[in-house]
């Protein structure tokens, strides 16, 4: 008797085959599953879904793959109990792999632990009372170096990563020119823990050359205000600001 054929494997990219390590399931599972764990694995470990970055819906992924939901429910029930994602209620699947380019990064660091939601409440709590201060308290110098800055900012067109750097510049001045040391250390964390996790991944996608004209405009408003001693509308603008972030984070939900 001919043995049976095997069931079809879901076309993949080469590359990503050679890259993929095998996700060993809790309990056994059937052979498409485990295609699917293998398709969605290797996606990931590529960075095609970067880490912390939210996988698409099961009817997306069933759709995209030729599957049923349930077996795409069950591949991510695989990828869970390898800790490869998480899954956040009412939000969907959370990419936690880190790719072998991340691996010198700290195993428990407070990035794994950060949430997009996490990052912008501690923004909404440190940024609006951190301009307040910064501009009653920074000096003529100070100033003068936060406008070489933005500047600098209004010089960037495409380079993305050239102006996510320049943009975390512009916020540790303000927060330095609070007078505040520990207020300042509080904030160089955040920007830290925004290096760590998924909010550079996600501020590279969103970034297209009008969002980053966009920025310069807010910023360049932001400078006013502080260089004119204005505390309220400093203020009202960064909570108008963080407003904005917040409405752009929820898209990606």
């Amino acid at each position: 008797m001919n043995k049976p054929e095997p069931p079809a494997r879901i076309e993949m990219n080469s590359t990503l085959e050679e890259t993929t390590t095998a996700i060993v399931a809790p309990q056994p599972i059937g052979a498409t599953v485990q295609i699917v764990v293998d398709t969605l694995f290797a996606r990931i470990k590529t960075e095609v879904y970067p880490m912390d970055t939210r996988l698409p819906s099961e009817r997306t992924l069933a759709s995209e793959l030729g599957v049923a939901r349930n077996t795409v429910r069950e591949a991510l029930d695989v990828l869970l109990s390898q800790r490869v994602i998480r899954r956040r209620a009412g939000s969907g699947s959370f990419v936690t792999y880190r790719s072998n380019s991340e691996n010198s990064a700290p195993a428990n660091s407070i990035g794994d632990e950060t949430s997009p939601l996490d990052y912008l409440v501690v923004r909404g709590i440190l940024e609006p009372e951190m301009v307040r201060l910064a501009v009653v308290n920074m000096t003529p110098r100070m100033i003068t170096g936060l406008s070489e800055t933005l500047s600098q900012i209004e010089t960037i067109q495409t380079d993305v990563a050239t102006f996510i750097e320049l943009e975390e510049k512009l916020f540790v001045q303000i927060a330095e020119g609070t007078g505040n040391p520990l207020l300042a250390s509080c904030y160089k964390l955040t920007i830290d823990t925004y290096r760590q996790s998924f909010r550079t991944k996600l501020r590279r996608r969103d970034l297209t050359p009008k969002r980053i004209q966009d920025y310069q405009k807010r910023y360049n408003t932001l400078f006013n205000a502080i260089s004119s001693r204005d505390v309220i509308s400093a203020v009202e603008f960064i909570k108008l600001h963080l407003v904005e972030e917040q409405n752009l984070l929820l898209q990606d939900f």
